[in-house]
C-alpha cells in the first residue's frame, strides 16, 4: 500500500514540485474554469492508491488501495495556482507529497477523512457524461467568488 511521503508547506512558494490530478481536475474544461487556464501537464499514474467515490459528491478522494489511479501531473502551477486549490480543495483533503508511476515525487490532494468514501472507484467516464459541463460552470462561478472575496477582505 502506497504512503504519503510528506505533508505540504503552508507557503505555496516552499513547495516546489507539481500536483498530480486524479479527479475532477484532470479534465481540461474544469481546469480552465478553476484557474483561469490549463497548466502545462503529462499523463502520470499513482500505484497504491485509488480514487474513492465520496458518498454525495461527484468528485473522487485519493486514498491508499489496490492498483493504480490514472491522471495528470500539473508541472507550471504558480503561486495563485495553489492558492486557489487549496482553497477549492479545502478541509477534506491534505496535500502530500506521492511517488508516481514515472517515478515522480509530485503533491497530491489526499483524503484527510478516508472513513467518508464509499468502497467503489469514482468513475471518470460517468462524471464526463453526466456532470462535467455543470461542474465546470460551478467551478467557474466559485473562482468569481474566491476572487472577489479577496478584494473585498
Amino acid at each position: 500500500m502506497a504512503e504519503a511521503d510528506q505533508r505540504a508547506p503552508a507557503d505555496p512558494d516552499e513547495r516546489g514540485g507539481g500536483l498530480f490530478v486524479y479527479g475532477s481536475l484532470q479534465f481540461p474544461e474544469v481546469l480552465r474554469s478553476l484557474l483561469g487556464r490549463v497548466p502545462q501537464h503529462e499523463p502520470d499514474s499513482a500505484p497504491g492508491w485509488r480514487a474513492a467515490a465520496v458518498p454525495g459528491e461527484v468528485y473522487p478522494a485519493l486514498v491508499p488501495g489496490e492498483g493504480t489511479v490514472p491522471g495528470l501531473a500539473l508541472a507550471d502551477l504558480g503561486r495563485r495556482d495553489w492558492e486557489i486549490t487549496d482553497a477549492f480543495e479545502g478541509s477534506f483533503y491534505e496535500l502530500r507529497r506521492i511517488t508516481l508511476t514515472s517515478g515522480r515525487s509530485e503533491w497530491a490532494y489526499v483524503c484527510a477523512q478516508p472513513g467518508r468514501v464509499r468502497p467503489d472507484d469514482w468513475d471518470p467516464h460517468w462524471f464526463a457524461q453526466q456532470h462535467l459541463i455543470e461542474y465546470g460552470r460551478d467551478c467557474a462561478d466559485w473562482r468569481h467568488e474566491f476572487l472577489e472575496g479577496e478584494h473585498q477582505g
